[in-house]
């Protein structure tokens, strides 16, 4: 059907407008219309659309300045005429239909074709379709899928005008004269614009320029394959990273509504584990909608705001390229959702996977398509199985039923689904058919430098409740930081008596102990300092402190194991000439001696211990200051016990991170209540269904009591520490959870 009239659409939003229109993810305030008649080269009608956003419930000022001082826009017209965005796209589309039919007269199956016209890209593609994701309008009216973008159309019009970069420009180009606004009171900014891209659009018809192709917008990811021998060009891919772990490729694709991805052009990153990081690659139909997915870096899927840097060809080929036939069979039929199974018991055959998703009858049950042949195991390199498969599904109600089916049963196993993409059935088949995958991955913990190592003498021990410990440091917090936290009060700290406690990667723990010269000094310290603020540089994190003796500081450094014989009191400690240090600058303060090391040995290799004593890793001061906090330790002691087990466990090739828990990051839960179970830990962490009971360890007193700690075990780094960041002292009950990452 050709097209007989084209509709400007020019629009304004509450923040920032012109080149920087959408960049701020502010909420479009009026949408302004100028329909054009090509047969007649006539102005049909002027209309103006005001919106109201959701934050004017909320807010008193809606507009920022620009938009009032230079935009010209009205509060009192927003709030008094304005609808929702889903109730103005509606008015727009009825409007555009009506003038199609009423204007010539003709009935609704002659209906005219009408299609948008922009100034640039920016309006539709940046801002009115990004917001109707944000807003879940599911399916904007069709008519926003197609448009022209007058810069480009002048272009074509006029090869040889000079760089354009706004409607004043083309204005100026063509020489027309202002249009007559006599009688037309504080006109906006917004509608004179429109009603000059009107009066430009005019003049090109009246040039005999012909509008055809219109630009097309996909607001869905069609599927697709791609090869490890295509090529892709690097000036359309990005990185996206900090993605909710559970997004799908059609979530990140909506995130990115307006801009045209590649057919299968997001590849979704897994970790080492095979989970999901929350990284993602997207790769656009050409570099000019790269370079407006760039622009949205820091945009927002719901609270979470997401990065967009830019990103190579290799690195997409690298995910999502594939050379697996098998894969590229499954891959090449017809489905709409592809579903990944985890948990499948190694001899499931692919009649089990059939019947488990028929199982329920019709209401619930789900057909896979082509039978057996839609289901995809994923095997070892030797043919081994792994209990990973893929599942194909014709519709997206099939899928959708098959997805309610989550941790239904398998025999005995229950079993896990989750929505997959075509990239990640080519990442995961690429890894399982690496023999390299399966390979024992070195220990971190050799890389680290070569330090030398104090006796465990040099810990103090007795009942004398002369240490403190600092609990909730910045993990950047050194030895200087602590000093100046502590103010008057660091004059009494003995010699070596600053232990910074850090984990078997040699990463800080937030926690330190610190020996003083007396009960009253430790006691003055904890009673002035507690929860008092440590500055450090732009965070402000408040401190715990707590009085403590030498005894209850070995038990947390040691795991609750006793000392070989030591002197009643620790004078070995004190400094030369006192208790109370000279004012040195740092590097002798609050350290006036070299402390006695024996010969330098690597951090891995435990120094030889009485029977029955466990290693201990002790990293002295001055270079770097930390202390003894790595070494092995039951289930039944604390978290912290556990967790550096786990480290040391992982760091010697163990399958389980020492603690029976499956391979991941895990987190230390401190303060629950003693009656808390898996499911008051499961709800507490609600938002992060990949935790299931069997991620979770609470620990217990040698006396089988609950400790209030536990230790939770997550699928990669990032969930944890998005879940330390969301949920760190939010409460159980009445009392408040701390949460620190081993």
């Amino acid at each position: 059907m050709a097209t007989t009239y084209l509709s400007v659409v020019h629009l304004a939003t509450a923040g920032l407008n012109g080149p920087l229109l959408g960049s701020d993810e502010e909420e479009i305030v009026l949408i302004c219309l100028v329909v054009v008649n090509i047969q007649t080269n006539q102005v049909v009608t002027v209309q103006d659309y005001w919106v109201k956003p959701r934050s004017a419930d909320i807010n008193e000022n809606v507009l920022s300045e620009q938009a009032r001082e230079e935009m010209g826009l009205s509060e009192e017209l927003i709030r008094t005429k304005g609808n929702s965005l889903e109730q103005v796209l509606s008015q727009v589309d009825s409007f555009l239909q009506k003038v199609s039919t009423e204007v010539d007269q003709k009935p609704a199956s002659q209906a005219a074709n009408v299609v948008i016209v922009t100034d640039g890209q920016l309006p539709l593609r940046q801002c009115l379709l990004p917001e109707t994701c944000s807003k879940g309008i599911a399916d904007p009216p069709a008519i926003f899928g197609h448009f022209y973008d007058l810069r480009k159309e002048f272009r074509k019009a006029f090869p040889n005008a000079p760089e354009i970069n706004s409607i004043q420009d083309m204005i100026n180009y063509l020489n027309l004269e202002p249009e007559e606004t006599a009688g037309v009171v504080q006109q906006n900014a917004t509608r004179r614009e429109a009603q000059d891209m009107g009066r430009i659009l005019q003049r090109l018809v009246k040039e005999g320029h012909k509008f055809d192709n219109p630009e097309t917008i996909h607001l869905r990811l069609e599927p697709g394959i791609c090869s490890k021998d295509e090529e892709v060009d690097s000036n359309t891919v990005v990185r996206a990273r900090g993605l909710p772990w559970q997004s799908s490729d059609q979530d990140i694709a909506r995130f990115f509504r307006g801009l045209n991805v590649a057919r299968g052009g997001v590849a979704l990153c897994l970790s080492a584990q095979g989970r999901r990081n929350g990284e993602a690659l997207v790769r656009f139909v050409s570099s000019e909608h790269r370079d407006m997915a760039l622009k949205r870096h820091k945009h927002h899927i719901g609270p979470r705001y997401i990065e967009v840097y830019k990103a190579t060809g290799d690195d997409f080929i690298d995910v999502a390229g594939g050379s697996n036939n098998e894969a590229q069979n499954f891959l090449s039929r017809s489905g709409q959702v592809i579903v990944r199974m985890r948990g499948l018991p190694y001899d499931c055959t692919a009649k089990q996977v059939v019947e488990f998703f028929e199982s329920g009858g019709e209401d619930v049950g789900s057909t896979v398509l082509d039978g057996d042949a839609g289901v995809l195991f994923v095997k070892k390199h030797d043919g081994r199985a792994t209990g990973d498969a893929f599942v194909m599904f014709a519709t997206e109600e099939e899928g959708s039923k098959a997805l309610a089916k989550h941790r239904d049963i398998i025999g005995s196993r229950y079993i896990e689904l989750f929505r997959s993409t075509t990239a990640e059935v080519q990442q995961v088949l690429n890894r399982s058919m690496d023999p390299r995958t399966y390979e024992t991955q070195a220990p971190l913990i050799p890389q680290l430098p070569q330090m030398p190592l104090l006796p465990q003498q040099m810990i103090t021990s007795g009942t004398r409740k002369d240490c403190i410990r600092l609990r909730g440091l910045p993990y950047e917090a050194q030895v200087e930081h602590i000093l100046e936290f502590l103010g008057e009060h660091a004059k009494s700290i003995v010699y070596q008596g600053v232990h910074m406690v850090y984990n078997a990667q040699g990463q800080p723990s937030g926690e330190a102990f610190i020996q003083m010269d007396s009960e009253q000094s430790s006691f003055q310290a904890a009673h002035q300092r507690h929860h008092r603020y440590m500055v450090f540089g732009k965070k402000q994190r408040y401190i715990e402190v707590f009085q403590c003796s030498g005894e209850d500081m070995h038990v947390v450094l040691t795991g609750g194991l006793a000392l070989p014989s030591t002197p009643a009191t620790p004078k070995a400690l004190l400094s030369p000439g006192g208790t109370l240090l000279p004012h040195q600058s740092y590097g002798t303060y609050p350290f006036g001696q070299p402390p006695q090391i024996i010969p330098a040995v690597s951090p891995l290799t435990p120094r030889p211990q009485p029977f029955g004593f466990p290693p201990i890793f002790y990293w002295p001061y001055p270079s770097p200051p930390v202390s003894p906090t790595n070494y092995y330790g039951t289930a039944n002691g604390s978290a912290a016990t556990v967790a550096a087990a786990a480290a040391m466990s992982a760091a010697a090739g163990g399958v389980n991170n020492g603690t029976g828990l499956p391979a991941g990051t895990l987190v230390i839960m401190r303060g629950l209540p003693f009656t808390a179970s898996c499911s008051d830990i499961l709800q507490f962490f609600s938002g992060f269904s990949e935790l299931t009971p069997d991620c979770i360890q609470i620990q217990r007193n040698n006396d089988g009591r609950p400790s209030g700690e536990a230790v939770v075990n997550f699928p990669n780094r990032a969930e944890a520490e998005r879940a330390i960041a969301e949920k760190n002292r939010q409460n159980i009950g009445t009392r408040y959870i701390e949460l620190f990452m081993t």
